[in-house]
């Protein structure tokens, strides 16, 4: 973990570990890939930790202490198994160990150990064309299990295809497949499971494959159905909502970021939002040798992808853009330094000190090529722009700190299972001449979020909007007591009845109302079920307000839990959509503006 091997390191860590706690201790139980499962362990979660190595390695192991104080553990993939553990932790109980399902069951990895009400169950994730969590449960720990194929199925927010990396060799060129048509929940939640809060309310946890920026965590509601622990809502199982009303956990707390990301370094010590891209070598840098400076030396690596000491913070989506100040006075000849993104394949930009003086440099890993330019300057601004959504990438630098010079081409980031971590930002300093090198000063890095709150801002609480369909371009307007869409072009859509007032209903939830009326949703939900209704709001008049990934509006009914739809072909407005589909063609997905400014677009 030191890059001793060079690049052969990367992915090779930590994986899915598994957090509890038993008899006064916290402990995690994790596959480190190459090795036999470690367990670490301490009194506190703030450590200190110890460790020790347990006589054989589990794949994505879940540890279950059940009531008695035995210890249960299940692992594997696509043969997810069982088996009792001894006193010590240390190795099972022998005799114990069985397979729990077979070959072509849906259980596939990423297995999650729980009792829950006295019975035994079991998370688990696979893909069979659609993203999917199975759950299997007992009366035993050991089975026979019973298997719900879909506690959570093919939920995706609405997420579009991404760039992948076509099969090749380790060495640019490399080949970067566009993205491919919307398919429903290829990219869905995944490698999940349950959690309760302190008033006995279950929550669901899980990843989703976000493109290059990485795999992001989503918390889901869990309704409890015939015994199965489902994400999603009542009327819609198995399908969360993008928003939703935060868990209650009993007590209130004000909201706030854990960490800044920018950082000037006026510390002695590194603000926890950084982390080393491998264990580093802390003789090489400091923040102490230059008060309020990172100072980077230079160790010999052949290419970005091996060099020590780089320090890196994750990327943030939608759209974000780092901005690094390197003075360079303290390097020598083949030291290469300056902010790149961390991933596979990279691209960063940076200063290169040469028999003949500095020049600035980005390089592209995906084409192996590199762009150069003179520098006369030993302070300079490097910056990338991120669009996570387009997967797109633009370097640039400045010597004035106001105007920025572009710098190489356009780069396209990819997701991909080599390292599993996304793109990170990444601050750099190494020699190209196999030698120990100078020093690089890192003065500050900013980062800039555009988009900190969605791409289209608050929610217009007390404004009148306009709403259209994505996919067809009718607008939904009131007619005597029922809702319609007609088409853009019809007088209606330009009328007054095309003009609702957002209603805060609190909880990011309104209600659109027009003259004396809100537009509301029957019981069912169904066709042609959405009509124009007089008094206060309830249930049936409220929606939850969800903004899209890519900015676009979809309203959730309180009362079904399903999405308000206008139907492409038949113009019918319902509230049944199970959720927004990638290809945008499903009438789900809704353009809002201002009714004073109705060409708004997202």
């Amino acid at each position: 973990y030191r890059l001793q091997d060079g690049q052969g390191i990367y992915g090779q860590g930590i994986w899915a570990p598994c957090l509890r706690h038993h008899r006064g201790r916290f402990l995690i139980f994790t596959n480190i890939r190459g090795q036999n499962t470690h367990i670490f362990s301490a009194v506190s979660a703030a450590g200190p930790w110890q460790r020790t190595v347990m006589k054989r390695g589990f794949h994505d192991p879940s540890v279950l202490f059940d009531d008695d104080g035995s210890a249960h553990i299940v692992w594997g993939y696509r043969d997810i198994r069982y088996a009792r553990l001894n006193d010590e932790l240390s190795d099972l109980v022998p005799g114990t160990e069985k397979a729990l399902f077979p070959s072509d069951s849906p259980m596939g990895e990423g297995a999650h150990f729980y009792k829950v009400d006295g019975r035994y169950y079991i998370t688990s994730a696979w893909y069979d064309g659609k993203m999917r969590m199975a759950c299997a449960r007992a009366d035993r720990p050991e089975g026979p299990y019973e298997v719900n194929p879909a506690i959570s199925l093919a939920e995706d927010f609405g997420l579009g295809g991404f760039h992948g990396l076509a099969p090749g060799g380790p060495r640019p060129p490399f080949k970067v497949n566009p993205p491919g048509p919307g398919r429903g929940g290829a990219r869905g939640l995944h490698q999940g499971g349950i959690v309760s809060t302190p008033k006995g309310v279950y929550w669901g946890f899980s990843h989703i494959d976000y493109g290059s920026v990485g795999r992001l965590t989503c918390l889901a509601p869990i309704t409890w159905h015939e015994g199965w622990p489902y994400f999603g809502l009542p009327g819609n199982l198995g399908r969360t909502p993008r928003i939703w009303a935060k868990p209650d956990t009993g007590s209130a707390s004000a909201a706030s970021a854990p960490y800044g990301r920018g950082d000037d370094f006026p510390s002695s010590v590194l603000q926890p939002v950084w982390q080393w891209n491998h264990a580093p070598d802390d003789s090489k840098w400091s923040l102490t040798e230059r008060p309020g400076f990172l100072r980077l030396h230079s160790l010999p690596a052949p290419e970005f992808w091996s060099a020590r000491n780089t320090l890196t913070q994750r990327a943030v989506g939608p759209a974000s853009q780092p901005t690094v100040v390197l003075e360079t006075a303290g390097m020598r000849r083949g030291d290469l330094a300056g902010l790149g993104l961390l991933n596979f394949p990279y691209a960063w930009i940076g200063v290169r000190r040469t028999e003949g003086g500095c020049v600035i440099e980005q390089y592209d890993q995906t084409t192996g090529e590199a762009t150069r330019a003179p520098l006369g300057v030993s302070r300079v601004l490097l910056r990338v722009r991120c669009d996570f959504l387009t997967e797109k990438a633009r370097f640039s630098y400045s010597t004035d700190g106001k105007a920025y010079a572009p710098l190489g081409g356009e780069f396209t980031p990819v997701y991909q299972l080599r390292t599993f971590q996304g793109v990170r930002y990444a601050l750099f300093h190494y020699n190209l001449e196999g030698q120990q090198g100078g020093y690089a000063d890192f003065d500050s890095f900013t980062l800039e979020e555009p988009y900190p709150h969605g791409l289209r801002g608050a929610i217009p609480a007390g404004e009148s909007i306009r709403l259209s369909s994505l996919s067809s371009g009718d607008v939904l307007v009131a007619e005597r007591h029922l809702i319609a869409a007609v088409p853009e072009g019809d007088a209606r859509a330009a009328s007054a009845a095309s003009s609702f007032t957002v209603i805060d209903r609190g909880q990011g939830r309104v209600a659109l109302n027009y003259g004396d009326a809100f537009i509301s949703v029957t019981a069912s939900g169904t066709r042609d079920q959405l009509m124009m209704r007089k008094g206060p709001p309830t249930d049936r008049e409220t929606f939850q307000w969800i903004e899209t990934p890519y900015g676009y509006l979809v309203l959730l009914s309180l009362s079904t839990h399903r999405y308000l739809r206008v139907e492409p072909s038949s113009k019918a407005i319902s509230a049944d959509s199970p959720g927004p589909h990638p290809n945008r063609g499903d009438g789900t997905w809704l353009r809002w503006a201002l009714a004073t400014d109705s060409n708004a677009k997202p």
